[in-house]
């Protein structure tokens, strides 16, 4: 699949690191580093602008390591880019951390995953159908 990009930043384009890789890194494009302290949140912008198909949509995702090693995720996990956004892509950054944290210019801050979606037509019922859960909700089935 090819998809229309315009990079506004110095850095190279996301390209996948491996052949069985699902996500592209996203990096931080800045003019200073940002130092979040704990608790804190903010926007990092990546410099980059993306024109996707209709039908598919970018998921923006923490990347593993930056949220174990330094408690730094995304905080709207996973975000989303909608097909007819234009804008620059923003990863919000949140550090759950208990110690401050900097982002540096370039620092691969999030993954992108282009991923394609259906779009639901619903059908109003008066009852849904019997299954074994039922109305079974969070933790209902069990930890083991």
């Amino acid at each position: 699949m090819k998809i229309n990009i315009i990079n506004k930043s110095q850095h190279a384009l996301p390209n996948y690191e491996t052949i069985a890789s699902a996500g592209m890194d996203l990096r931080a494009n800045l003019t200073e580093s940002i130092t979040l302290q704990p608790l804190e949140r903010t926007i990092v912008k990546t410099g980059l602008f993306i024109e996707l198909p209709i039908g598919y949509e970018a998921q923006v995702r923490p990347r593993s390591g930056l949220a174990f090693k330094n408690g730094i995720t995304v905080l709207n996990s996973p975000g989303t880019v909608d097909a007819d956004y234009r804008g620059e892509i923003g990863v919000i950054l949140v550090n759950l951390s208990n110690q401050a944290f900097e982002i540096q210019n370039g620092e691969r801050i999030a993954q992108l995953i282009v991923a394609k979606h259906e779009r639901a037509e619903w059908t109003e019922v008066e009852e849904l159908s019997e299954t074994s859960r039922g109305a079974g909700g969070f933790g209902s089935t069990g930890v083991k």
